[in-house]
């Protein structure tokens, strides 16, 4: 086999963190925007979140929930009322003081100090506390509740280290917020939201994740408990993709969401939030991304199969158009994974090439390069993103007649869609380790000399305040951190690797994102 030549100019091996930014950058995902941590999305990398928008809400909605609009600022005195949720947040705030700029004595703009606000408004990290306030209005008596809502927004937490996609100031996500008559439902609410984002994870990114519950010390600040789903990136590390949290009454309690019972008594109301967010995009990277470029899921692919005229400017031009416009129009007509076949007939200036390789970098699954000898003989020149060399080192072309790409397209993009799901399942399972127990021996096991250690699974006594402490700050030490307690996993069979004491479940410990 010869060397290949690949389209990125880094490998995943040789720096994985340098490797991601250039799958954003040259698979045209986005860029930087001039202002500290925010990004500009391009229509590449923002056509896959609006797949993942699109058929993420078709669930929400599904489930009875129902979507809502509150505002970007939030008043201080909102986030006063819930101490413990502000602290959680406090060091991640934008804080709007003024309403309008004045011209400087010295040059340039200021804010006019007689435009002060008398309350400062926070730019909304999330939005539980005004969501809270509205719910205070809306509910009065159990015949209200349940109370299913979710937004599509923006938030802005100001982050100090961040990564396109994965940690930004400002993000795009969803936040469900529910409130329920009981414990009983608001957990059998948070539970749906979690087995969702799973399933959703699995099914539509290929992403295989752990659904389970977050530590103590993880939990979302106020929350009785936190749930997420985390999955493996192809680094070793953890990716939290997506958290459900069971608020309890505090939240209620603070915003004053209280109803009449049955027996006609007042209540407060049981919350819960869960969110997913562009993040799951930089999921979908490092997950399934290749040293040329990104590889996307067909379900989210903007558009799955990629049609490339190979054009010569002359006069057999109009005739090859008018081919590949008829193999469009069929294609187009096809049902893959439950929806009409998304194609792009790319007619841009441009060798045909050079086109492709953009798209190799781009991940479209499927990629068409039609000439003038393929028009003749009724074929199509195939290349699939998934399986892009062949044993010789080159582009992996097939040349099916034109009929049987037509109809074979579905089946190709569902075999697509599970092979990349086996792919990184296989990959995960070969990088968790199950046989430590001992400190020194996980110790061990992540300062040895190799580049991706995955994740260790320990069995633990669970242990609470100060005890609890003791295990984060080894962890620390080791820049570990409890990722979640995996649902369905074996009964516990070994003493706890921390407390010696016996143990009561099993968690994931790892490095993360």
């Amino acid at each position: 086999m010869s060397a290949i030549r690949h389209a990125l100019s880094i490998k995943r091996t040789d720096d994985f963190a340098q490797w991601y930014q250039a799958v954003v950058s040259q698979a045209d995902m986005a860029e930087e925007s001039g202002v500290r941590g925010c990004m500009v999305i391009k229509p590449w990398g923002y056509g896959i979140w609006e797949r993942i928008q699109r058929l993420m809400d078709d669930r929400i909605k599904a489930a009875g929930v129902q979507n809502c609009y509150f505002p970007l600022f939030i008043p201080l005195s909102y986030f006063a009322k819930e101490a413990e949720h502000v602290e959680g947040f406090a060091k991640e705030m934008a804080v709007v003081t003024h309403h309008r700029l004045v011209a400087s004595e010295k040059g340039g703009l200021i804010p006019d100090p007689e435009a002060r606000l008398e309350e400062p408004l926070v730019v909304r990290p999330t939005s539980e506390t005004v969501i809270g306030a509205a719910m205070a209005r809306w509910i009065q008596s159990w015949r209200d509740l349940p109370l299913l809502t979710n937004q599509w927004a923006n938030v802005v937490r100001w982050e100090m280290r961040t990564r396109m996609f994965l940690r930004t100031s400002e993000f795009l996500w969803q936040e469900g917020h529910t409130a329920h008559e009981d414990r009983d439902d608001a957990m059998t609410e948070t539970l749906r939201a979690l087995e969702m984002y799973r399933s959703f994870a699995e099914d539509v990114l290929a992403m295989p994740v752990f659904a389970g519950e977050k530590p103590e010390n993880e939990r979302f600040p106020g929350a009785e408990a936190t749930y997420s789903i985390e999955a493996m990136m192809q680094d070793g590390k953890a990716l939290q993709a997506g958290t459900s949290h069971y608020l309890g009454t505090s939240f209620a309690e603070a915003a004053g969401i209280q109803y009449q019972d049955r027996e006609g008594s007042q209540c407060f109301a049981h919350t819960t939030s869960w969110g997913v967010s562009t993040r799951l995009i930089g999921g979908v990277i490092m997950t399934h991304g290749d040293d040329d470029g990104l590889r996307v899921p067909p379900a989210i692919a903007p558009f799955q199969v990629v049609i490339l005229p190979m054009l010569r400017d002359d006069d057999g031009d109009e005739a090859l158009l008018s081919y590949c416009r008829g193999l469009h129009a069929q294609i187009a007509a096809q049902t893959a994974l439950g929806e009409p076949v998304r194609v792009l007939l790319d007619t841009k200036p441009g060798k045909a090439a050079a086109k492709r390789w953009d798209w190799v970098r781009k991940g479209a699954p499927v990629i068409l390069e039609i000439g003038g000898r393929d028009m003749e003989a009724g074929k199509v020149s195939q290349l699939r993103r998934d399986r892009l060399w062949n044993q010789a080192g080159k582009p992996d072309f097939t040349g099916p007649p034109q009929e049987e790409c037509v109809a074979g397209i579905a089946a190709l993009l569902d075999d697509m869609q599970h092979g990349l799901y086996r792919e990184a399942l296989e990959r995960r399972d070969a990088n968790i380790e199950r046989g430590i127990e001992s400190m020194d021996a996980l110790t061990a096991f992540f300062s040895e000399d190799k580049r991706h250690p995955g994740w260790v699974e320990v069995q633990w006594s669970k242990p609470t305040g100060s005890d609890l402490d003791k295990v984060v700050e080894q962890l620390k030490a080791l820049k570990l951190t409890i990722r979640n307690v995996p649902n369905d996993a074996p009964p516990v069979d070994r003493p706890c690797l921390f407390t010696g004491k016996p143990a009561v479940e099993r968690i994931f410990v790892a490095r993360a994102y």
